[in-house]
């Protein structure tokens, strides 16, 4: 199997409603680019009929399709990242399971990417999404853009392509927590961004709670930036400053006015204000010790159960692990990664 132009990676998360409708678009957009290609898809740990479903697909399509199937759930990164494990292509474009970005939009990154730029972001028009969704993301791009210095105008969508030399420098990254799009960012000598279409969500709901929006966010801000540190150390200052003036003032009105019982409550409400910003302090050099521990550990990012793809020059049809004949083409590899590698 000659080594493709482009690769698309797609993880996959309980979308079984939506994914007939995404096979019937993805590929003939894929056919119309005129370029070589392959499909990645990466089901993380669905418990729907997806897993079943892309197995059907790789049959239909062995051709261009791979499939990486997790032993569980490890979230859309680690799937993003086991994907560019097993892409060739020399451009990799990353798209979500939704059809909320029409892969129909594809040949915009890959025109993108044949100019020479190294990194593709995209800015979505007219977004179909919450108010609340839409306001959120514009801030938390604010606040990432200010700390961070990444510019990237929307950092929700997922929808973007990548340079060869991105994704493999990506893979020799190490990294439990992470987020993609900044980190490849951090290493792209010729960014651009393209807007893109957006649509409402094909089938089912969004698989991110505003929790987990916010502990992305986290890992976001604490993965690439000590900034909140510092500004944690410049509060320290200001209120230890303050509380030196405040001691002075105190002294000085009791010399002059003698012993004072009033603002027994405003001092109570500095206290806890104080005691507030302990906490926080407390709880922001915990996440990055956190992080620290959890890097240390050196434990699997994800383990692969399976995976589905054809070998060269022969007839594809799936065999099972250990089959030693040699006559199939399409290998069924089971086993785990070490540190997220995978070798098939």
């Amino acid at each position: 199997m000659n080594r493709p132009q482009l690769s698309v990676v797609i993880p996959v998360y309980n979308e079984e409603a939506g994914l007939a409708a995404l096979f019937a678009r993805l590929y003939p957009a894929l056919d119309k680019l005129g370029v070589t290609y392959e499909v990645v898809f990466v089901n993380d740990g669905s418990r729907d009929r997806s897993a079943a479903m892309l197995a059907e697909q790789y049959r239909a399509r062995p051709d261009v399709t791979r499939v990486v199937l997790f032993n569980g759930n490890y979230g859309q990164h680690m799937a993003i990242l086991a994907g560019f494990e097993h892409t060739r292509g020399e451009w990799v474009v990353t798209l979500d399971a939704d059809l909320q970005n029409p892969p129909e939009e594809i040949g915009k990154l890959v025109a993108q990417l044949a100019a020479g730029h190294d990194y593709v972001g995209t800015v979505r028009m007219n977004r179909q999404d919450t108010w609340f969704r839409r306001h959120a993301s514009r801030a938390m791009n604010r606040l990432r853009e200010r700390i961070t210095r990444i510019r990237m105008t929307d950092q929700g969508c997922m929808l973007r392509g990548y340079s060869r030399h991105i994704v493999d420098t990506v893979n020799q990254c190490r990294e439990i927590n992470t987020f993609i799009p900044a980190l490849a960012y951090t290493f792209a000598q010729n960014p651009t961004e393209v807007d893109v279409a957006h649509e409402e969500r094909f089938a089912g709901e969004s698989k991110y709670s505003l929790y987990s929006l916010i502990r992305l966010n986290f890992d976001l801000v604490t993965g690439f930036s000590v900034v909140p540190l510092q500004w944690l150390s410049g509060v320290g200052i200001t209120l230890s400053a303050a509380s030196g003036i405040l001691f002075v003032v105190l002294m000085a009105r009791r010399f002059l006015f003698g012993s004072e019982v009033q603002g027994v409550f405003t001092l109570f409400a500095v206290t806890f204000c104080l005691l507030g910003v302990i906490l926080f302090g407390m709880g922001l050099l915990g996440e990055y010790i956190g992080r620290i521990y959890q890097q240390v550990r050196q434990r699997p990012r994800y383990l692969v159960q399976a995976v589905l793809q054809a070998h060269e020059s022969h007839d594809a049809h799936p065999v099972a692990h250990g089959d030693k004949s040699g006559s199939q083409s399409a290998t069924l590899s089971t086993g785990a990664t070490e540190l997220g590698s995978h070798t098939s």
